[in-house]
């Protein structure tokens, strides 16, 4: 999506080397299809909440594979093997700028997703089976691509409306508010929890929560200087100091990109399931003897 205007300031525009930008993609599309397919190989993992971080894995390799291919389109237009404003290549370019937009709606879904069950584990601990079914976790599932895919196509097709850019923008900070109330509502009361019950040991779902709190400080990290861009874009697109942050178009996209590439480290080091299951994945040919 080329949100990036025309410098009118004395900031030069920061230029990221196109293999830096295939290399991020290449790795994390590679990461994160190695989680999906330790989830779907592993029984251990089917559970609700990984369900989630699997979808949520899904949505970061669609992110991944949308950039490095757009990285390949800017690879054969510059060596000539493609218009740069070619029909077919525009018409592809919405694509994968729609699919760009589902891979971050579904980000932020799937955290909102993920939040909600971790807040029924800890404070629902007892009906947290009864609640959280695999039956109602795939019609979640089902739900939240289907809205996703939907509202992509819409962001894309009315991108010039500025009625939809700030939509977008919104939409991105009260889903922040909703998640820091969530998680800072878990904290305060597992604390409250954690003296009263102090002689018992830690429960996972505490665990579960602290994990997932450290990978959306990574969204918020890598994706609000994008934000901020498009904040700025519709604020002051002509003001030399608002310029100038736009200058750093090409590093926020770069911080985009790696947050697909730092999920999969953090469910690593996170998760001793998750590293069991990536050991036999990658170091066992036999997969039922090394179970």
């Amino acid at each position: 999506m080329d949100t990036a205007a025309a410098n009118r300031s004395d900031c030069p525009e920061v230029r990221v080397p196109v293999p830096l930008f295939f290399t991020i993609g290449v790795v994390s599309l590679a990461e994160n299809l190695l989680v999906v397919v330790a989830v779907i190989r592993n029984r251990n993992l089917h559970s609700p909440m990984y369900c989630f971080i699997c979808s949520l894995a899904a949505f970061n390799t669609i992110a991944s594979l949308t950039k490095t291919w757009e990285n390949l389109m800017i690879v054969f237009a510059n060596i000539g093997l493609l218009e740069k404003k070619g029909p077919s290549e525009t018409n592809v370019d919405d694509v994968l700028d729609s699919l760009l937009c589902m891979s971050f709606v579904g980000s932020i879904v799937s955290f909102l997703a993920i939040a909600a069950d971790r807040y029924i584990s800890i404070f629902h601990a007892l009906r947290y089976h009864n609640i959280m079914t695999m039956r109602r976790t795939r019609a979640v599932l089902g739900v939240i691509w289907t809205l996703c895919g939907v509202s992509a196509v819409l962001m894309v097709r009315f991108f010039d409306s500025n009625f939809i850019m700030i939509c977008f923008v919104v939409f991105f900070v009260v889903s922040l508010a909703i998640i820091c109330f969530l998680y800072v509502y878990m904290f305060m009361l597992a604390r409250i929890h954690a003296r009263k019950i102090a002689a018992l040991p830690a429960s996972n779902g505490g665990r579960g929560a602290l994990t997932l709190t450290i990978l959306f400080g990574a969204f918020v990290v890598c994706w609000a200087p994008f934000f901020l861009h498009l904040i700025i874009i519709m604020l002051c697109p002509t003001n030399p100091y608002c310029e100038c942050y736009r200058s750093l178009f090409q590093l926020h996209v770069v911080l985009l990109m790696s947050h697909a590439f730092i999920d999969p480290a953090i469910y690593a080091f996170r998760s001793v399931e998750l590293r069991h299951t990536f050991r036999k994945m990658l170091l066992c040919s036999d997969w039922k003897r090394c179970s």
